[in-house]
């Protein structure tokens, strides 16, 4: 204080200056690695990433490293904190579920993406193939999602008050032999929703062994992040983006057709 170093409870008076510094923090454990991205925009706010089926979104038990986390750490501009094992990323996909996710590039934009998903102003479409023709071809599944009780791996539809509410819309975009090719929309973010959800009214998605059974047309869930809207940090200005169904999805229909 005043140019000199303060002790303790050290109490202050008018005009006096005080002097903070705040060291970096330490080095993340995370692991910068080599890997493709199909990045479909880039600014110096944030990335959008087509991310491949396959790819977990974060370093998680059984997958330490070759993540999307890893893959992306080279394009930050910060230093993640120790630990820190998400740098950048504001919200996540299953592992097993492809298309596009949004990456901050530095903490401001990731405040500011993060308060765009709590306000729901970011919209997120997707499509599933799901067992069943389902109808009526528009509607919307309101149903609280908390933890499986029996397995605590799973997700569930839960009971008023024991879980989080979660609100999903979907729209059949056509049949497919005895399935449904379905538009989502998720209102809310909760984990596995898409899935819980088409699961719990009878429907679920083709080859999520999860929530499901195994399809021998596709060795994953058939579901993929179509879309993604938002506004960008730096000015405001509304953006959107769309990626295709990719290979093993086009591929699947093609089969059952």
């Amino acid at each position: 204080m005043n140019g000199l170093p303060a002790k303790s409870g050290l109490k202050l008076a008018a005009g006096d200056k005080v002097t903070v510094t705040i060291p970096p923090p330490p080095p993340s454990d995370l692991v910068a690695e080599d890997i493709h991205l199909n990045i479909v925009y880039e600014d110096n706010d944030l990335m959008v990433i087509d991310k491949p089926a396959g790819m977990t979104v974060h370093p998680a038990p059984g997958h330490p490293i070759g993540t999307l986390a890893n893959a992306i750490l080279s394009h930050l501009s910060y230093i993640p904190d120790a630990g820190d094992l998400r740098p950048g990323i504001v919200h996540r996909l299953d592992r097993d579920t492809s298309g596009l996710i949004i990456v901050a590039k530095h903490v401001v934009a990731h405040a500011n993406l993060a308060a765009q998903f709590k306000s729901r102003s970011v919209v997120k479409v997707y499509q599933a193939l799901v067992k069943g023709r389902l109808a009526p071809e528009t509607g919307a599944i309101e149903a609280p999602i908390g933890r499986d009780t029996s397995d605590r791996k799973r997700m569930a539809v839960v009971g008023e008050g024991e879980g989080r509410s979660a609100r999903t819309k979907y729209r059949v975009l056509k049949y497919v032999g005895n399935n449904s090719l379905l538009e989502v929309m998720l209102e809310t973010g909760r984990t596995h929703q898409i899935r819980v959800h088409l699961a719990a009214i009878g429907f679920p998605v083709v080859g999520d062994a999860v929530y499901g059974s195994k399809s021998p047309y596709i060795d994953r869930q058939f579901l993929h992040a179509a879309l993604i809207s938002f506004n960008l940090p730096s000015n405001g200005e509304r953006v959107e983006f769309k990626s295709p169904l990719p290979a093993d999805l086009e591929k699947a229909l093609d089969e059952i057709r």
